[in-house]
């Protein structure tokens, strides 16, 4: 019997495979899967929801997910539809958007 994916070690994962990085010119594990299994198991495991998105190019799409308690997640899903948790931390907090002033105005 297949046993379920837990996510809970993904985000201490993320954050380790990141220091990681920064200490060791090594290639850190990236977690890849479906984009529809990904967002249910950031929802389910962390009670995250996606507060916005951005698109690069016609590259990626970069969605950034949030929970009340804090905890973020960055998701990227490519052209392919492939998608893989590039970050994930504590303590999001929310700021408002100032506007852009423009030169002479």
């Amino acid at each position: 019997m297949a046993r379920e994916f837990s996510f809970r070690w993904v985000k201490p994962a993320a954050v380790g495979a990141m220091l990681a990085l920064s200490a060791f010119p090594t290639q850190a594990q990236i977690i890849c899967g479906g984009h529809t299994y990904l967002v249910a198991r950031l929802a389910e495991a962390f009670e995250e929801k996606r507060l916005g998105y951005g698109v690069a190019g016609e590259v990626a799409v970069f969605e950034v997910f949030v929970s009340e308690s804090g905890t973020w997640t960055i998701l990227m899903t490519d052209v392919k539809g492939q998608s893989c948790i590039l970050a994930a931390g504590e303590g999001w907090e929310d700021t408002l958007a100032t506007p852009v002033r423009q030169p002479g105005g």
